[in-house]
């Protein structure tokens, strides 16, 4: 996120009154703001412009914004805001698992649209300092102040959100955190999201996600990051 221009947010909406009422009220509230009625027209912006933050609509015809989503993790960690229409926690769920940061369900106060958006782009920015240069755990270094992951030397990437979290558990290894602390902390309204965050980093750093060694379970707690090494 530059540090001298406005943030700058690409709304992905088939609802032309939608797209237009967001526009102007993120507008209003210090964000640069472009829109695209669907996921090919999103592409196309993309292209030619670099984001800061999408706001991405679950239901549009051809490609949904869950499929949109997942896409995006293949080459990109901009931080992703889905906005749907279904409550159901396991639709918001599948949301959370496809690589979206964060969810907000319609209908919503505007004034909530830019509190999520400005905690989701705080989370996204460079740390100024970390507590500990590197995290070793396994094949996985995590350098904290840089917030970048590496497993035998290659780069993994990591979503804004799974940055974020870890970050938490570099500067506090050996420390149980509950889901409830760590809501709180990363400004996450769902709990179940950071299973969802931590079963993703997971599949990342350990050699079986399935029984892991260094970002483990605590049971009636939370979850503790234990590596090998910190320095």
């Amino acid at each position: 996120m530059s540090a001298v221009e406005d943030p700058h947010l690409l709304v992905v909406d088939d609802d032309e009154k939608l797209r237009s009422l967001l526009q102007r009220y993120l507008s209003g509230n210090g964000f640069r703001v472009s829109v695209a009625a669907d996921a090919a027209d999103a592409r196309a912006l993309m292209k030619s412009m670099a984001f800061d933050l999408l706001i991405l609509d679950v239901m549009m015809p051809g490609e949904s914004g869950f499929d949109f989503a997942q896409s995006m993790r293949a080459n990109s960690s901009v931080p992703i805001l889905m906005l749907t229409a279904r409550s159901e926690a396991g639709d918001r769920i599948a949301g959370l698992e496809r690589g979206a940061d964060d969810y907000l369900t319609k209908p919503f106060e505007p004034r909530e649209l830019v509190l999520r958006v400005g905690a989701l782009l705080r989370r996204a920015a460079p740390p100024s300092r970390a507590a500990h240069a590197e995290v070793r755990m396994g094949d996985c270094v995590y350098d904290a102040e840089r917030g970048q992951l590496k497993k035998k030397g290659k780069p993994v990437r990591l979503t804004s959100s799974e940055n974020a979290l870890l970050q938490l558990f570099a500067a506090n290894a050996g420390r149980s955190f509950s889901r409830q602390d760590l809501c709180t902390r990363l400004g996450v309204s769902l709990e179940r999201s950071i299973d969802v965050q931590v079963t993703r980093l997971r599949r990342k750093i350990e050699e079986d996600p399935k029984l892991p060694l260094y970002l483990q379970t605590v049971r009636g707690v939370g979850y503790v990051l234990v590596p090998d090494r910190v320095s």
